[in-house]
């Protein structure tokens, strides 16, 4: 295992895991986008919960490659969604890069 993939699988486990515990604590700023999405309140642990797992798959993936690969892909359709969500809401003035609309 290369050291390049460690850094970036650890970076990004780390980020992620961050974010999820920012949804079980239901942090005030993620509450009122996720509001602004049109995303109900009783999804946020679920989402903390996919974030958890990708993270914690990513970390796995280290030890196990093929696990690794499957957390990667499950965190990239969680972002699609992501993205999916805030274009299909139309809220672009809190993105810090208007490259678009």
């Amino acid at each position: 295992m290369n050291n390049a993939y460690i850094s970036v699988a650890g970076v990004t486990a780390a980020l992620n895991l961050a974010a999820a515990v920012a949804d079980f604590r239901r942090t005030g700023w993620i509450m009122t986008n996720m509001t602004r999405y049109g995303i109900p309140p009783r999804w946020i642990v679920p989402l903390g919960v996919a974030k958890a797992a990708g993270a914690a798959g990513l970390l796995l993936g280290i030890a196990v490659p093929s696990i690794g690969v499957l957390a990667a892909a499950g965190l990239a359709l969680y972002f699609v969604g992501a993205v999916v969500a805030v274009a299909r809401a139309k809220w672009w003035s809190h993105l810090p890069a208007r490259w678009c609309c």
